[in-house]
């Protein structure tokens, strides 16, 4: 009875009975079905992680079967499309995996940063770093939800939440990138609109999403002078550049935005006039939270992958996984992936919770994690020897797609100083 309680929970998981879960928590729980950690055969065991509730275990057993279902079997024609089919869009929305720190009064499940983890960490584990579900979800959705209008909320959010609108962000210029402060977009008052003039580079789902949050100046030099917008894609004006030719996340377009007089209302202002940049601070933790998650989910993917390989790989008349060296390896690149995910999960609990704390954990979550994380794939493609280096095994798509996580949402150098002025100013 027990199973089958469970089969029917998971099997009818979609946008409308997420909200299904919080009432059976309780009745989950009752029945004593989360194991202890010490029965588990694996790390990644459903139900081992004591930070997580029977609520996080039911998503991720949910996320698993659908991109396993969804999105594995079209990966390749993803990538080589270049961009990720709306059908998956609207298919992850009528699951309910999509806005899912968004309330349900506004179309999303309701779920925590907890949760927002385990959806990017299982699409990493299947190889999906590409879908760009991460940065529309939890990146973009919470500013709107935080600082967006009542009308600006009931206008995007359900449509996102569902899947028929896609978001993305556009921050970064050619000569601002971890700078924000450095923004030189401008954004000139005209009666009630508001004029937009520059360009932005890097910006993942150019061109094929559906509004862009946009960072301009509307005042003078410094943090103080940023004011955020959003604008559709529609609007007169707005442009797009070639899609980039990029090493790794090649299922999701990559284009400059470019706006030459755009016209906004300024209905569209996200937040307070010149508060573009505390904004920008304020929701960043989420998305380097993510980041982390994605280093971490591929990098426990190699490893599995790796270990198989060693132990089916025969050299000198042995195993390559009975060679002492490589045991030893093995053995740090797990104790590697262990520390990394408890500190994860601790920023992304401090975050949930509000702490002053969260900020500087998300920094050292995200220098942390996407480091290490990168270092355990590039030792585990080493570990393949010649065939890693081949694209009919996964761990050079891994590699290739890890490698930009010590990039996105604020380099690993600009973590480093975060972290390092807490530390000064103590």
């Amino acid at each position: 009875k027990i199973a089958t309680h469970i089969s029917q929970a998971t099997m009818a998981f979609n946008r409308h009975s997420v909200r299904l879960l919080c009432a059976t928590r309780q009745a989950v729980r009752s029945m004593s079905l989360r194991p202890e950690p010490c029965m588990a055969n694996s790390m990644v065991d459903i139900g081992t992680r004591r930070i997580f509730n029977e609520d996080h275990d039911l998503m991720r057993d949910a996320v698993r079967k659908f991109l396993a279902n969804e999105a594995v079997p079209n990966n390749d024609q993803y990538e080589k499309d270049g961009q990720v089919s709306r059908e998956l869009w609207k298919k992850a929305g009528d699951n309910g995996l999509l806005g899912i720190p968004i309330p349900e009064e506004y179309g999303g499940p309701g779920g925590d940063y907890l949760s927002a983890t385990v959806m990017q960490e299982e699409q990493a584990y299947a190889n999906l770093m590409g879908l760009g579900f991460a940065i529309h979800s939890d990146i973009v959705l919470p500013y709107i939800l935080h600082y967006g209008t009542e009308e600006q909320k009931q206008k995007y959010l359900p449509g996102c939440c569902s899947g028929d609108i896609v978001a993305a962000i556009a921050m970064t210029e050619p000569g601002a990138g971890s700078d924000l402060q450095g923004v030189g977009t401008t954004a000139v008052q005209d009666g009630d609109d508001y004029i937009l003039n520059g360009s932005k580079a890097f910006i993942s789902g150019g061109g094929e999403s559906d509004v862009y949050l946009i960072m301009t100046r509307t005042g003078g030099a410094g943090a103080k002078g940023i004011t955020c917008f959003l604008v559709e894609k529609d609007t007169p004006g707005l442009s797009f550049g070639a899609k980039e030719r990029k090493l790794g996340w090649n299922s999701q377009p990559t284009r400059m935005v470019i706006m030459e007089d755009v016209r906004v209302p300024a209905s569209n202002m996200i937040g307070e006039l010149g508060k573009g940049f505390n904004i920008a601070m304020a929701g960043i933790n989420g998305g380097r939270i993510n980041i982390a998650s994605c280093s971490l989910g591929g990098a426990q993917a190699t490893l599995e992958q790796t270990v198989t390989y060693t132990q089916d790989r025969k050299q000198f008349g042995q195993a390559v996984a009975d060679n002492q060296a490589v045991q030893f390896r093995l053995a740090e690149m797990a104790t590697t992936l262990t520390s990394s995910r408890q500190l994860l999960r601790l920023a992304a609990s401090e975050l949930d919770q509000k702490n002053k704390s969260a900020a500087v954990l998300c920094a050292m979550a995200k220098l942390e994690v996407t480091d290490r994380c990168f270092h355990v794939v590039n030792d585990c493609l080493q570990l393949h020897g010649g065939y890693g280096y081949l694209k009919d095994y996964k761990v050079q798509q891994y590699l290739r797609d890890l490698r930009v996580h010590q990039i996105l949402e604020g380099s690993n150098e600009v973590m480093r100083m975060i972290i390092s002025r807490d530390i000064l100013n103590a």
